[in-house]
């Protein structure tokens, strides 16, 4: 049994993008994984409802809002060139909000961690425009509504291979959310430099790791090693969310930081030792990137035994990756000085 919970409803299907990258093939590939391996039945599957507005309104704008709603229901259509919606979009990216606020309702009364399994994704929204295949911030959503109904200290750690700019947006003059960013550089969105730390009252709570393509297992571990959980233990979060994108993988056509499945175990697993310490393990993870359907329910399934404190079910063959210690120490002394670690 999996002690995490699932949060999935089949209606993110119906956000329909056609032969897009990100399409209903990424969620059915992993369910069809789970069945496949005789794990569907070990996990508790909620399904989840629409978010409420009102909770959509404390991040994005009403007239963004509004306009996503008006183009959905006039048939579909595009919210920028690498954005498509269809007539049941809106109704989608309400119930992928939805998933992430019940997973922390979950993870609160329960003490249990929760995965919200969704699209669209998420963290490229920011407070007036979708992009980058997301519609509306859910993990930004999350985080204003535990900190609303549950706790004063958020930690968002965003793994995907694209920086998450939406979330950094709305959290970048903040001290209760400490956002951090490990991912590809140079590649979209062109954002997440290390000297972007945040502003007034936030400086300091934004960290930004960008790495360069060919980074492979060990840069990135290295980064968690040395950098995330050391400032991690300094915030001491209540509540620890992930923007869990699988676009890393050596495998996937959007990146190329070459990591194998093994390395989601390894950062999860220390995420989980991080909340286990400060927060009674109240973990939350949101689907974010991930186009190859061979690695994506791979990458998953390892991150859900990381967190569970499992063995990772996956064990792949990696590179050595790319010699970028000198550039992680200067990274490292950076943020140290940063945090007066």
């Amino acid at each position: 049994m999996f002690n995490t919970f699932l949060l999935y409803h089949e209606d993110f299907l119906k956000h329909d993008t056609g032969l897009h990258p990100e399409n209903r093939d990424r969620l059915t590939s992993i369910m069809g994984y789970l069945k496949s391996e005789e794990f569907l039945d070990d996990f508790e599957l909620i399904r989840p409802n629409p978010a409420r507005l009102d909770w959509i309104k404390r991040i994005h704008e009403e007239e963004y809002i509004s306009y996503v709603e008006t183009l959905c229901s006039s048939g579909g259509g595009y919210l920028d060139m690498d954005t498509p919606v269809s007539a049941e979009s809106y109704k989608a990216a309400l119930l992928a909000a939805g998933a992430i606020l019940k997973g922390i309702d979950l993870t609160f009364q329960h003490k249990r961690p929760a995965f919200a399994l969704v699209r669209p994704p998420g963290h490229h929204a920011e407070r007036s425009r979708g992009m980058g295949f997301c519609l509306f911030n859910n993990v930004a959503i999350g985080a204003r509504y535990a900190l609303e109904e549950y706790c004063k200290s958020v930690a968002i750690v965003d793994w995907d291979v694209h920086h998450g700019n939406g979330t950094q947006e709305v959290f970048y003059s903040s001290n209760q959310v400490l956002f951090i960013s490990i991912h590809q550089s140079p590649l979209y969105p062109g954002t997440g430099n290390y000297t972007e730390i945040g502003s007034g009252e936030g400086k300091g709570y934004t960290i930004n790791i960008p790495v360069p393509p060919g980074t492979g297992d060990s840069g990135c571990i290295q980064a968690f090693n040395e950098i995330i959980t050391p400032i991690l233990h300094e915030f001491r979060p209540e509540l620890i969310l992930i923007s869990s994108g699988f676009d890393g993988h050596n495998d996937d056509m959007l990146g190329g930081l070459t990591l194998s499945c093994n390395v989601y175990h390894t950062m999860a697993s220390a995420l989980f030792k991080i909340a286990e310490k400060y927060s009674g393990g109240r973990i939350v993870a949101t689907l974010e990137g991930g186009y190859d359907l061979t690695a994506i329910p791979k990458c998953f399934i390892n991150t859900i035994c990381g967190i569970e404190k499992k063995e990772p079910y996956v064990v792949e063959n990696h590179k050595d990756g790319r010699e970028i210690y000198d550039r992680l120490r200067n990274l490292k002394s950076f943020f140290n000085r940063l945090w007066n670690i």
